[in-house]
């Protein structure tokens, strides 16, 4: 009897008021910027409907699907899928909240980078558009961007479209949304794994200036300085060298951190001026000659102070110097992610009726028709070389080495 009175009071005593109170104390609160568990249940032509707990279904959009282009939801949701969501947008006029994977993917994509960078890997990816100042390439579905003076190779920039290249990462900067990576330094890299100072190599005059000779050799560059050539004075490269000229040199330094090799013909000669007067006799002499220098060099080292090793160690070899190729443009390099468009809760309020009708992407025609799969902060482009360029001209300045 005690036990029914008191089942009875209870009853009585949870109201729907009670209910409603209790409803209110665990409401969810959310945020721009969390990132919350949500539940497909509606998937419509141009976005989705998900369940995150909110008094209204949240919206997103077919554009913030992903990092890459997407062309149909079901391309990247199913219903009934449960995942992460970003809140990209507070409650509109109809409590709806907008959210994204895309920002989700372009967090975890700048996280990757920065990790990629850090343990100076060399990474592979394929070039998908061109312009004026250099190749663009998509990194963890971040655009990067290859200015020309790191492109290693004879083919025009133009055919390098669909070809596949090494890379070492010369920026990364989530802050200034700037990725630049440098071809040249993957294969210089690569090519010093086989290579030791003191080694002769063969190779071809590439391009003559002031203050040097860039040769070739085996699809790098080094640079023979002027100092280099010979123990006689030289007034210009060009008295000694023309392009294409075959060479033997010798590898004087290696600097992979900075992807340059230093190279010469004076330590080469047998008697000093050997290059200007008998280059032939430098040639058939050059291994026998590497031989001593390595003999001096290892002297060296060991702190020998015979006259060999005195005298390399006076001689001034210049460290090696940047190929003299002028910088890309400040416009020229563009951004890893799209900045120009507006956010994607303008699109949605704009367009979608209260909690159910789908998104028609509102893309600005600027960037309408720019690359697939171009990455977050906002909307992935279309590649189109010449909407690339007419976004350039807001790009951050260049990166020099």
């Amino acid at each position: 009897m005690v036990n029914q009175k008191l089942t009875a009071t209870t009853e009585i005593g949870f109201t729907h008021d009670d209910f409603a109170a209790l409803l209110d104390k665990y409401d969810y609160h959310f945020s721009p910027g969390d990132i919350v568990p949500g539940t497909v249940f509606s998937i419509e032509p141009r976005g989705a409907l998900i369940d995150i707990g909110a008094k209204t279904a949240a919206y997103i959009p077919i554009q913030e699907m992903s990092i890459n282009r997407v062309d149909a939801p079901e391309e990247v949701l199913q219903s009934n899928e449960t995942r992460e969501f970003f809140i990209l947008t507070d409650e509109n006029e109809d409590g709806q909240l907008t959210l994204s994977i895309r920002r989700i993917e372009y967090m975890r994509a700048w996280e990757r980078v920065r990790q990629l960078q850090a343990e100076d890997a060399t990474v592979r990816s394929g070039v998908f558009a061109t312009n004026r100042g250099g190749a663009l390439v998509r990194i963890e579905g971040l655009r990067g961007f290859i200015p020309g003076s790191h492109i290693s190779t004879r083919k025009p920039k133009e055919e390098l479209v669909g070809e596949e290249l090494p890379l070492k990462f010369l920026e990364v900067d989530e802050e200034r949304n700037r990725l630049v990576l440098s071809h040249r330094r993957a294969l210089v890299e690569r090519k010093m794994n086989r290579l030791e100072v003191g080694e002769v190599v063969i190779g071809t005059v590439r391009g003559i200036k002031p203050y040097g000779a860039f040769i070739d050799i085996g699809g790098v560059s080094g640079l023979l300085h002027i100092s280099e050539i010979s123990h006689e004075h030289i007034d210009t490269p060009h008295s000694v060298f023309n392009v294409n000229d075959e060479v033997k040199v010798m590898i004087i330094d290696l600097d992979a951190e900075r992807g340059r090799i230093s190279l010469s013909t004076k330590q080469l000669e047998p008697e000093p001026g050997d290059m200007i007067k008998n280059r032939d006799l430098v040639y058939d002499k050059a291994e026998e000659m590497a031989v001593r220098y390595r003999e001096q060099m290892l002297a060296k080292q060991q702190g020998a102070t015979t006259p060999e090793a005195a005298e390399v160690v006076s001689e001034d070899i210049p460290p090696a110097v940047e190929e003299d190729i002028p910088p890309a443009m400040e416009e020229d390099i563009p951004p890893a992610v799209e900045e120009d468009i507006p956010p994607a809760v303008e699109a949605v309020e704009e367009e979608i009726p209260p909690a159910v009708e789908a998104v028609e992407e509102d893309i600005p025609p600027a960037v309408e028709a720019v690359e697939e799969e171009i990455p977050p902060a906002v909307e992935a482009v279309e590649e189109d070389p010449p909407a690339i360029e007419a976004v350039q001209e807001e790009i951050p300045a260049a990166v020099q080495e």
